[in-house]
């Protein structure tokens, strides 16, 4: 299994306090097949806890357990992995975007 850890995202509540277009994400996870998406923004190792932007069922900020997503599998076998191919210069205010677009057509 491939390491999901955002290990170069700043500690958790560094963003507070920060506006949604100059707040960054480094790290961009993903469930193949299923659309769901996490944008993480900061990370804690000694909680193993995330925070970000996750779009499922619903889009919104919150804490993202990373022992929860090690353990998620598809019916397929398939599991949480990070996207190889993600900008981290894109902002949350662009994430948050695109979500509520994609949301919306």
């Amino acid at each position: 299994m491939k390491d999901i850890t955002p290990k170069e995202c700043p500690p958790l509540y560094a963003n507070e306090g920060k506006s949604s277009t100059t707040t960054m994400v480094p790290v961009k996870l993903f469930l193949p097949g299923t659309g769901w998406t996490w944008y993480i923004t900061e990370y804690s190792p000694q909680q193993d806890t995330a925070f970000g932007w996750v779009d499922g069922l619903e889009a919104e900020l919150g804490y993202i357990s990373l022992p929860e997503l090690r353990d998620i599998r598809t019916p397929e076998g398939f599991a949480v992995e990070r996207d190889t191919h993600w900008n981290p210069d894109t902002s949350l205010a662009e994430v948050m975007s695109s979500s509520w677009e994609a949301r919306t057509r």
